[in-house]
């Protein structure tokens, strides 16, 4: 399969990456906005592709060619204001899938935040970043993709255990982003995840064993 990563040169996005590389089974292209951020995506074992996602659809479609899956693991970042948000975690997730459905491309992968469905867990200080959330997640279960949305819990950049919990009744938790990529890459061809949505933490299941009790 080949799968376009886009966000690849962010935090989930790169570890992402280099899992795929690593296990060998597909062949993975990452979306970049910067050229300067090529080589060392290029050095893990990928292929290149500029796309802006501020930019048009169309030429996001073009960034798609040939491809088979597009995960979207992008986001403005904590730095940035409301504005970008709704740029990039709003309005750049729909125009990629906007994208997909325009290439013919009908697997994609959504990475969301805990908690974007259910208004009244939103924090006030980032509630712009869940409206963006939340919106993006119902564009999606709106479209003909053959989606999955995987929404996980506080991000950590600690070591991962390979152990998870995936359901829609969890309590607040919080999972490392590395396992957050492995679940990612495990979702991208098990079938129990197509056109589903699932909150994501640490939990005591393998990822495989977790994704088959969806």
């Amino acid at each position: 399969m080949n799968v376009l990563v886009i966000g690849a040169n962010g935090q989930i996005g790169k570890l992402l990456v280099e899992q795929l590389v690593q296990e060998g089974k597909h062949q993975v292209t990452a979306m970049i906005r910067k050229p300067e951020q090529a080589d060392a995506l290029k050095e893990i074992g990928a292929s290149v592709v500029m796309g802006d996602l501020e930019g048009s659809v169309d030429d996001l479609a073009e960034a798609m060619k040939d491809q088979n899956a597009i995960v979207f693991t992008a986001g403005s970042g904590g730095s940035t204001g409301p504005d970008k948000t709704l740029l990039i975690d709003l309005d750049g997730a729909v125009k990629t899938m906007e994208a997909a459905e325009q290439q013919g491309i009908s697997r994609y992968i959504l990475v969301s935040a805990y908690g974007a469905d259910q208004r009244d867990k939103w924090p006030d200080e980032i509630k712009p970043y869940y409206v963006a959330k939340h919106y993006a997640d119902r564009a999606l279960f709106a479209s003909e993709l053959n989606y999955t949305i995987i929404r996980p819990g506080g991000l950590k950049n600690e070591s991962g255990t390979g152990q998870v919990a995936v359901g829609t009744d969890l309590k607040p938790g919080s999972i490392a982003r590395e396992d957050v990529a492995r679940v990612i890459a495990a979702s991208l061809q098990e079938e129990k995840t197509y056109r589903r949505a699932f909150d994501l933490i640490a939990g005591n299941d393998s990822v495989q064993d977790a994704l088959s009790t969806l």
